[in-house]
């Protein structure tokens, strides 16, 4: 289980790179707390520690969690076919329809039309080389909207799942401070490393239909963290939100 974790980290961590200009270039290394160090230029060391954003209090209508059980299964199903051909292992978002709710007599048919799918735009990808693709959906089925491949050629093991698997938070500012908080009380463990600077990084699914959605609002003065730069980082938007950032001065 830590073997694929670490993996899965490595794979978020290539993705964030690609989509972060001010990532610092030079050689990096697995570690533990943080979780990874980048040996950039000048000998500077920089520690990146990953946490996935998960809200304490998840609001579930009756209704989707009725819908639930049936998306688990069309996803554990199209995973299943996919994976048939021997596919490259990958992690996998679904951002399921609000509009189109998939019923039980389509589950079958629609988890073959998007295994098929996946299969064939993919089929011109290098196994060995890191890569992302995002369907839109113009590309996909009626009740699926998008859906996140990742590939890392050191992944052994898939990873599928719904878009906000964990629930929706439903205040995401609170979620946020009590994440920062319990990494705060590891600084002691990431100091130990000796490191010039400590990156907290955070990754979260599209966050839509919550109370204050606007994570942007969210922004860390210099004394409220010990970490120079905390970021959140927006899987499904491929977009990055400096929540703290160095002080110019």
């Amino acid at each position: 289980m830590q073997k694929i974790k670490k993996q899965l980290e490595l794979l978020l961590i290539s993705y964030f790179r690609d989509c972060y200009p001010a990532f610092p270039k030079g050689r990096m290394l697995l570690s533990e707390s943080p979780d990874f160090i980048v040996r950039a230029k000048h000998s500077k060391k920089i520690g990146i520690e990953l946490v996935r954003l998960f809200p304490e209090a998840p609001s579930h209508s009756t209704e989707e969690s009725k819908s639930e059980k049936l998306r688990f299964e069309l996803i554990e199903i199209t995973k299943e076919l996919f994976e048939r051909s021997s596919s490259p292992k990958c992690f996998v978002k679904i951002l399921f329809s609000e509009k189109k709710k998939i019923g039980e007599e389509r589950i079958l048919a629609l988890a073959a039309q998007l295994a098929n799918l996946l299969r064939v735009k993919l089929s011109n990808k290098n196994e060995r080389s890191f890569f992302v693709y995002h369907f839109s959906s113009k590309e996909l089925p009626e009740g699926i909207d998008e859906v996140l491949v990742i590939h890392h050629p050191k992944i052994s093991e898939s990873l599928w799942e719904e878009v906000n698997n964990s629930g929706i938070s439903e205040d995401i500012e609170a979620d946020l401070h009590r994440l920062i908080q319990k990494k705060e009380e590891k600084m002691y463990l990431y100091r130990k490393q000796q490191l010039d600077e400590y990156w907290l990084l955070i990754t979260g699914d599209l966050l839509r239909n919550t109370r204050n959605s606007n994570i942007s609002n969210f922004i860390l003065n210099e004394k409220e963290s010990a970490f120079q730069r905390i970021l959140f980082f927006d899987l499904m938007k491929s977009k990055v939100i400096e929540l703290k950032m160095p002080s110019s001065g």
